[in-house]
């Protein structure tokens, strides 16, 4: 899901299947003030304020990355999400096929301390200044805090605008996930909900891959989502 424009003659990927329908701004639970504002001003407007997004593990960066990428095409224009732990090792060469309005760089810490990553990342930001790109920088750590070798690309980093998330807590889990079921048709019991939350793990990516298995396991049975239900499905007691 990156973001190299495709040979001449090869059709382009569904909107909804590049970028995860449910994954969208206004999909996005517990956005600082403003955040959601300034991402779609960068998604949508030239010339718009560049930002770094810095927030730990399953706080939605890659969530809020993808959806600016999504609200960009739904306004015509052209955009580009690339996961740097992908690239790591050869980013000049990813970042070179990029082709885009919009570029999302998500996990910068997966290239910090590479030198060659580091002038790779360097030179694009440069590039892109100078072409009037947009670019939206996603990273576990403020700029100062992560183990970059070169000063010069800290500087470019610090210069964006920074928006700092917060860890999800229970509310913020469970207004995702009621959330989430509500945008599948799917019912979920207050009870389930509880249990749901209370009996299983709190990362967020294993319990919206848990939603979608509940989803399609209580549609093949015709059963309503219940603690009995789940406690069936998951052989708890």
């Amino acid at each position: 899901m990156t973001a190299a424009t495709p040979p001449a003659g090869t059709p382009q990927l569904p909107l909804a299947l590049r970028y995860p329908p449910e994954q969208r701004l206004d999909s996005y639970v517990g956005a600082p003030s403003g955040a959601l504002e300034q991402l779609r001003a960068l998604a949508r407007e030239p010339g718009a304020d560049w930002l770094y997004l810095e927030g730990p593990a399953g706080s939605g960066k890659t969530h809020l990355g993808l959806a600016a990428c999504a609200e960009a095409e739904q306004a015509g224009r052209r955009a580009a999400y690339l996961p740097l732990r992908a690239a790591a090792g050869r980013l000049g060469e990813a970042l070179q096929a990029l082709e885009a309005d919009l570029v999302a760089l998500d996990g910068l810490e997966a290239v910090a301390g590479g030198r060659e990553d580091e002038v790779a990342l360097f030179d694009f930001h440069n590039r892109a200044r100078a072409a009037g790109l947009g670019v939206l920088y996603l990273a576990a750590a403020a700029p100062q805090a992560l183990p970059l070798v070169l000063p010069d690309l800290r500087s470019r980093l610090g210069q964006c605008t920074r928006i700092a998330l917060r860890p999800l807590d229970d509310q913020a889990r469970r207004d995702i996930l009621r959330d989430r079921a509500r945008r599948r048709g799917l019912v979920l019991e207050e009870a389930a909900l509880d249990w749901l939350l209370t009996r299983t793990g709190r990362d967020l990516v294993q319990l919206l891959s848990l939603l979608e298995r509940i989803d399609r396991e209580s549609l093949a049975a015709q059963r309503r989502v219940t603690v009995p239900f789940l406690r069936g499905m998951l052989g708890a007691r």
